[in-house]
């Protein structure tokens, strides 16, 4: 990872806050984002220890046209390459959430941040990281939207969390078919599952 240019979204906590200090500690040049800059500047000064953390100057909601395209705009000024996008950005539900008692607007949300927000990202990002000798895309999944989580799957919870896990199927697809399309290429594109972890 020694120089590696780095995006992680949704990064000013949790997971994303975790991988960033990880990929910093490895030498990667790691851009923190997140809905609010001023998050993103919080965290990035909180990991400077780490490596080389710096925030993303602007703010970036995956889910809004807008700001991934003056975020994507941002990355070409500077550093004007990326080697790895990590899709880590996530919306939840309540757990006592089903497909029969859904709310669909919000789980159009749901979708909007899980699966279209990381498919409107890579798209966006797919000509810098062209450039890049290594390039990778990582997308955050989650055992809730596989068939084989033997405590999480899709047909293991009761049909909680429903928006929640049919998100993260719709995204272990869209994995599945974009690498499927970049196949041949140098852009490698996998989905891990960090499992459940604070």
């Amino acid at each position: 990872m020694q120089g590696r240019v780095v995006l992680v979204t949704g990064a000013a906590k949790g997971i994303g806050k975790e991988v960033a200090r990880q990929l910093a500690g490895l030498g990667a040049a790691v851009l923190i984002s997140a809905r609010n800059a001023d998050h993103a500047q919080a965290t990035a000064e909180e990991l400077t220890l780490a490596g080389d953390v710096r925030p993303l100057p602007v703010p970036l909601d995956v889910a809004d046209d807008i700001s991934v395209q003056e975020a994507t705009a941002a990355l070409e000024r500077d550093p004007g390459r990326l080697d790895v996008l990590i899709n880590n950005a996530a919306a939840y539900v309540d757990w006592s959430e089903t497909v029969s008692g859904a709310d669909l607007a919000i789980g159009r949300q749901v979708l909007e941040v899980n699966l279209f927000g990381p498919w409107r990202l890579a798209n966006a990002l797919l000509p810098l990281l062209r450039q890049s000798p290594h390039p990778r895309i990582v997308n955050v999944s989650s055992g809730a939207g596989s068939h084989g989580d033997d405590q999480f799957g899709l047909t293991k919870r009761s049909g909680a969390a429903a928006s929640y896990g049919i998100s993260k199927a719709a995204l272990n697809a869209l994995t599945s078919t974009l690498a499927a399309e970049l196949a041949g290429t140098p852009i490698l594109v996998n989905a891990v599952c960090p499992g459940l972890t604070a």
